[in-house]
């Protein structure tokens, strides 16, 4: 991908962030984090709602994380792949992920972990061993599931006998282990396994995925392990495991296996240009193919909306969770009714911040 043709829709791209930012009512997940959480994410959110009037207020600090990921994402890209195109393309593709604008336009933990993940796997790349302390300090304070990135740390200082990294990972693995940290394992056989390959494909895109959990089996059986693929291999394989026993929240994992998407370009340009123009026209379909996918969902994500006040059910629309609260608090508000009784605590949370309390506290 060109130059000019990267920061065109780039362009285009800040505009879908701040208009799904400012218009997009505020979510059951943002609303949990904002009432009823002490993560970082909740002060970030009661800054930027100080700051911003709106919903943009809210996720005024995840836009800024979101920025920044994708400036760490294009250079961890430059240092993986061989020419500049490759990593404009690369960086294209990652900031039209479904889970990248997702976590850009709505106020989630993921975007504040993602920059942190690259930012490590740059500065480990050229050999800035000190500077990786505090990044892995943050991690393990801000994030309760980055246990799975100490885990792949681990592994692939074990693998490449790197004995510090080794030493520094494992600190941090018994740190999680003594303080009783990290994801809450339990449950029992479920039926979770293949809803967590839906919501892969929800991420990603479901023939991005597909190449996704491909490649990373490609790589597992044949070909250079890379951190990169340790880091998104590792929480491919904890999530798969983990969804056997359990229901599991993606956001967990979503911030370490979408910075994949380099070791996926690298493995398709190796897989084209080692063929002669002629026997190149199926990887270019294919590719084609899921980039056409792939701006479908995302157009579905931007134009949500009058999807959903275009649908003659909207029930049955995939954000139906996020208006319903905003439209019950119009109508409760137009009757002169300050309160709401929901059997749903994280709708209460949602109706809350419209000003709409529970009558059964009052």
């Amino acid at each position: 991908m060109k130059q000019q043709h990267f920061w065109a829709a780039f362009f285009i791209y800040i505009i879908a962030v701040f208009y799904l930012a400012s218009t997009t009512p505020i979510s059951p997940h943002e609303a949990k984090i904002l009432y009823g959480s002490q993560e970082i994410s909740a002060t970030l959110m009661q800054w930027g709602k100080e700051t911003v009037d709106g919903f943009l207020g809210l996720r005024l600090f995840s836009i800024f994380f979101g920025m920044l990921s994708v400036g760490l994402f294009y250079q961890v890209s430059r240092n993986y792949l061989n020419e500049k195109e490759d990593a404009y393309l690369a960086t294209f593709i990652f900031i039209w992920l479904p889970g990248i604008l997702t976590a850009m336009s709505l106020a989630n933990s993921a975007i504040i972990v993602l920059p942190i993940v690259l930012l490590f796997v740059l500065w480990y790349e050229k050999g800035y061993f000190i500077a990786l302390i505090p990044l892995m300090l943050g991690l393990f304070f801000i994030h309760q599931a980055s246990i799975i990135f100490f885990a792949a740390l681990f592994l692939y200082a074990l693998m490449n006998k790197d004995k510090r990294l080794a030493v520094l990972s494992a600190s941090f693995l018994v740190a999680f282990l003594y303080l009783a940290k990290g994801i809450a394992i339990g449950g029992r056989p479920s039926g979770h396994f293949i809803e967590i390959f839906g919501l892969y494909a929800t991420i990603f895109s479901p023939l991005l995925f597909l190449y996704f959990f491909y490649v990373m089996y490609r790589i597992l059986l044949r070909e250079r392990k890379t951190l990169l693929w340790y880091i998104s291999f590792t929480a491919l394989a904890f999530s798969l495991l983990l969804s056997i026993r359990q229901r599991i929240s993606i956001a967990d994992f979503a911030p370490y296996v979408m910075i994949a998407v380099v070791v996926m370009l690298h493995a398709y340009n190796n897989s084209i240009r080692v063929r002669l123009p002629q026997f190149q026209k199926y990887y270019r379909r294919g590719f084609y193919a899921v980039m056409a996918l792939l701006i479908v969902n995302t157009l579905l994500i931007v134009f949500h909306k009058a999807l959903f006040y275009s649908m003659d059910d909207p029930s049955k629309h995939f954000a139906y969770r996020i208006y319903k609260p905003y439209l019950l608090a119009q109508t409760l508000k137009k009757q002169k009714l300050n309160c709401y009784d929901s059997e749903q605590q994280r709708e209460s949370y949602q109706l809350r911040y419209y000003g709409i309390s529970s009558c059964s506290k009052k």
